[in-house]
């Protein structure tokens, strides 16, 4: 479950800016989790609860935000949107596609205190 190493890396990055910014307790992460980022976001759900313990952030909500996966059709030319990395356009079938989005995973907001 790569997901508990994904939660230990939004901990270190709320401790970072926990210091650089003068919080000292995390009440919501809003993260954003892309549809074609591989991330699970119940085992986020489950990795989150079980990392943040005894941290700034214990008890704090995780809220997820998902994202479509977004892809560009070379042949067709259109912005598309995707369920998985390797389907084809739903627009003309082509397997030409570049991902433009929804394979990320990042912080979108906080609420301190």
């Amino acid at each position: 479950m790569h997901e508990m190493s994904l939660c230990e890396g939004v901990l270190q990055i709320l401790e970072d800016h926990a210091v650089s910014q003068g919080f000292t307790q995390v009440k919501t992460v809003w993260l954003e989790i892309g549809g074609l980022s591989g991330v699970d976001p119940e085992a986020m759900r489950f990795g989150f609860d079980a990392v943040m313990k005894d941290t700034l952030a214990d008890g704090a909500v995780l809220e997820i935000i998902d994202l479509p996966g977004q892809a560009w059709c070379m042949q067709c030319s259109k912005q598309v949107s995707v369920k998985a990395r390797f389907d084809a356009c739903p627009e003309c079938n082509s397997y030409q596609l570049q991902v433009t989005g929804g394979d990320e995973m990042r912080i979108k907001e906080l609420e301190v205190d």
